[in-house]
């Protein structure tokens, strides 16, 4: 492995400093509630007004949105909507006999409530939206709350048409902390969310860790700053290679991006065309900056070098542009979302192709895929044993609570063994529990 380019900066900064003061602010607001979020949405946001968004005001943001908008927003929706709703459907519940006279079974039951936070800075992020709420209404979850932080007068007309079309139930016009906050208290709207969604800042992603670690709610991934890697060999097209990192690194000052070739002459000549890709854009700041501190060329001698690497790196989105794709999906095991061929970039997924787009960073990609239907919902087991499968059951339950020296668990099945068969000689010491009523 060779360093064609290094990364000047580390992306897996140290968010002690940030961690703090979000402590403090959840800390304050739990303790304040909901004047303690108005007091931070006057000093962040500029905002005086109501939070929660009247029928009303919905209704004039929508209808200020342009009909080709709404009609690739709803085509948006309907990829992503269908593709969660497929997930949905893979997972079944079941019962079965597994042995004469032991049920065991699974529920599959929607969460109550989901919070889904859609960012609201320097983009507007409408497909976002779809990505949250219309994969918790496709669970099932019943209540589902968005919010936004607001641009002037409101939030985006753009990001609450594909909000509402997507099936949320009340809207937020709230953004960073205290969005994360009110959602997991249950402020303005009376219902603590079960889940928090959705990617933001790094004061959001610390608010949804600090909420999560303390059981307050679950949440789907810790959403740090975007990273994209590119597999590309001889047959890649730089320049395909060069745009699609640009459109990654877009993104954010922080948003790292990689190459990874077993070609020397692909690395070098991407390397030599990214500063001009990269001016082409309307805004390249931001682009050189990522590129210049974060981005990476790293050069293999194999495919397998190759996939090692990417586990590795573990990256949000992992595109392949190269020979044998079915290759690389069978051997590829650690990333967020993988976009096959040249045909899929990154930008598809982030938009409408509907798999979703929020994934894991920071190498979380490496223990866990991104949202899904499946984290709205709660599975459960159940069991019913029959009293002549007690025999067998309870017998070996007892025996094993022994080995583990955990008495009581061990006279719980000796009981049963006493009580349902008093004839019965056994083999192994059964306790003979007094009856007090």
């Amino acid at each position: 492995m060779e360093y064609i380019k290094k990364a000047c900066l580390s992306a897996e900064g140290n968010s002690l400093e940030k961690r703090k003061l979000v402590e403090k602010i959840l800390s304050d607001i739990e303790e304040r509630g909901e004047e303690a979020v108005a007091e931070l949405a006057r000093k962040f946001d500029n905002w005086e007004g109501p939070f929660v968004l009247s029928d009303e005001k919905k209704q004039k943001l929508i209808e200020s949105v342009p009909q080709r908008v709404k009609d690739d927003i709803r085509f948006a929706y309907e990829q992503v909507a269908g593709f969660a709703v497929a997930q949905r459907e893979s997972l079944k519940e079941f019962e079965l006999e597994t042995f004469p006279g032991v049920i065991l079974g699974q529920k599959v039951i929607p969460m109550d409530v989901a919070g889904c936070y859609i960012p609201g800075g320097r983009f507007a992020h409408a497909c976002s939206a779809l990505m949250s709420v219309a994969t918790a209404k496709a669970a099932g979850v019943k209540t589902v709350i968005a919010c936004s932080p607001p641009r002037g007068g409101g939030i985006d007309p753009a990001v609450c048409y594909a909000m509402d079309i997507a099936g949320a139930d009340m809207i937020l016009e709230m953004g960073g902390v205290q969005a994360i906050a009110s959602m997991a208290y249950g402020l303005f709207t009376g219902k603590p969310a079960n889940i928090i969604v959705g990617p933001g800042n790094a004061f959001v992603a610390e608010a949804k860790a600090i909420l999560a670690g303390s059981g307050r709610c679950a949440i789907d991934v810790f959403a740090g700053p975007t990273e994209s890697g590119v597999i590309a060999d001889k047959t890649a097209d730089p320049m395909t290679v060069a745009v699609d990192l640009v459109s990654q690194a877009e993104h954010g000052y922080d948003s790292p991006v990689w190459l990874f070739t077993d070609s020397r002459e692909l690395a070098e000549t991407v390397l030599e065309i990214m500063p001009r890709v990269i001016a082409d854009l309307t805004t390249p700041e931001v682009a050189e900056a990522a590129w210049r501190d974060y981005g990476e060329i790293i050069l293999c001698e194999s495919r397998e070098e190759l996939c090692q690497v990417n586990d590795r790196y573990a990256p949000e989105h992992i595109q392949v542009i190269a020979d044998d794709l079915d290759w690389w999906r069978d051997h590829l095991k650690s990333y967020g979302s993988m976009f096959l061929g040249e045909g899929a970039t990154v930008a598809h997924g982030d938009k409408c192709s509907g798999t979703n787009h929020i994934l894991p960073t920071k190498k979380a990609g490496y223990n866990s895929g991104g949202l899904n239907v499946h984290k709205f919902l709660k599975i459960y087991t159940y069991q019913n044993i029959s009293v002549e499968a007690n025999r067998v059951f309870s017998a070996a339950a007892s025996r094993l609570s022994r080995v583990e020296g955990m008495e009581g668990h061990a006279r719980a099945c000796d009981w049963r063994l006493k009580k349902f068969f008093p004839e019965e000689k056994w083999d192994f010491e059964v306790y003979e529990q007094k009856r007090y009523c």
